[in-house]
């Protein structure tokens, strides 16, 4: 009977372990607020992240502006066609922390996944289309402009710092998905789910919006 007692108290205490466990676990999923609207600088729609420390947005960018702004540097009209048709955003992180933390901000884009129609994907980043164009043979000036218009893979941010960048998330023009992402903030990681995410629609801007 001993025995048995002593049993059931080791499992009470291995139980108490797991819950306290998740808890902990659970606190680094970020309480983020999302919020949604019309860019005020682009005219388009825009989904954003807030969170202590951090904001991250995303805006819509038409088709055509992915052709005009690559056809400008010197790609193809044929390899312009890539870009353009899988769904591309402009978007803006920022560490919002005070200047007078030292709450460093850090992400990597090949954690994050896209989520559409019960599937996960990644999003294609700076290496993945390196590799693209390394195939199709396009030239060194056009190569390197594409990279410095992505937003870099890997980016640690100082209290304060933001840049931005492009971002592809190779899918159709037109389609809704989810992002998951994270993000680490003084070495602690934090995750969210932006939900319902639209990629522009391959017509023009006026036309889209009559």
């Amino acid at each position: 009977m001993l025995a048995i007692m002593q049993r059931i108290q080791t499992i009470n205490a291995c139980f108490k372990i797991v819950v306290v466990c998740a808890v902990a676990l659970s606190a680094y999923s970020a309480q983020a607020e999302v919020t949604t609207g019309i860019d005020a600088d682009a005219g388009l729609p825009y989904w954003e992240l807030r969170e202590a420390g951090l904001s991250i947005r995303l805006v819509q960018r038409h088709p055509d502006q992915t052709r005009a702004f690559f056809l400008a540097r010197g790609f193809s009209r044929e390899d312009v066609e890539l870009i353009a048709q899988s769904c591309v955003f402009q978007t803006i992180v920022r560490n919002t922390a005070p200047v007078t933390s030292s709450d460093t901000l850090e992400y990597d884009l090949t954690a994050w996944r896209v989520q559409v129609a019960g599937a996960s994907q990644a999003m294609q980043n700076r290496e993945s289309w390196a590799q693209i164009w390394a195939a199709r043979e396009i030239a060194k000036p056009a190569r390197i402009a594409f990279e410095w218009a992505l937003l870099p893979t890997r980016q640690r941010y100082n209290p304060g710092d933001y840049n931005w960048g492009m971002s592809v998330f190779g899918l159709r023009p037109d389609s809704h998905f989810d992002l998951a992402l994270s993000w680490s903030r003084s070495g602690k990681p934090y995750s969210a789910v932006i939900r319902e995410i639209h990629c522009a629609a391959d017509v023009p801007p006026k036309e889209e919006a009559q």
